[in-house]
């Protein structure tokens, strides 16, 4: 490759290699922590929510925060109670009398309902009406619970990859 002395016509090519090593370290500091869970149980600890929805209402049970990263290390209280709040998947628990119809016939969405009760769904971050009830034998003793209508609720997550998402920045 020739190479000019002018600062106008320098070689700016960067060879693939370089390209790999940049985008390794890039890929690295990106990466996100991760979290261990034991079972499906200890992520979403059973618990009486204490009401049945209304409406459109979908009664979700968040997972809970972790005790551990999945390399060992304890995770303090602040940072759980962080990772808590801003949870987004999430249990269907129960739906309320008119979930997936129109609401001015109140018949049956065409497209059919979009999750059932034991499925796993992604939910917004923000909104809802949400508490915290005793969960006996939980990580921390305490399940947090969620109403959302069911118009917001973004997708099902399949249960192979429920302990393993952080669906959240």
């Amino acid at each position: 490759m020739e190479r000019s002395t002018g600062s106008a016509s320098r070689d700016r090519a960067v060879g693939a290699d370089r390209l790999a090593r940049v985008g390794g370290a890039v890929e690295e500091v990106y990466r996100k922590s991760s979290y261990k869970y034991d079972s499906i149980e200890q992520a979403f600890p059973k618990a009486d929510p204490g009401l049945e929805p209304f409406g459109s209402d979908v009664l979700i049970q968040l997972k809970s925060a972790p005790t551990h990263s999945s390399g060992g290390i304890a995770l303090v209280s602040e940072s759980r109670e962080t990772d808590q709040w801003n949870m987004q998947v999430g249990k269907v628990i129960a739906f309320g009398p008119v979930v997936f119809c129109n609401r001015e016939t109140l018949k049956n969405w065409p497209e059919g309902k979009w999750c059932d009760i034991g499925d796993f769904v992604r939910v917004p971050k923000y909104g809802g009406d949400r508490w915290w009830v005793e969960a006996p034998g939980s990580l921390d003793g305490k399940a947090m619970f969620v109403l959302f209508n069911d118009l917001d609720l973004k997708g099902r997550v399949p249960a192979d990859k429920v302990l393993d998402m952080i669906a959240y920045i």
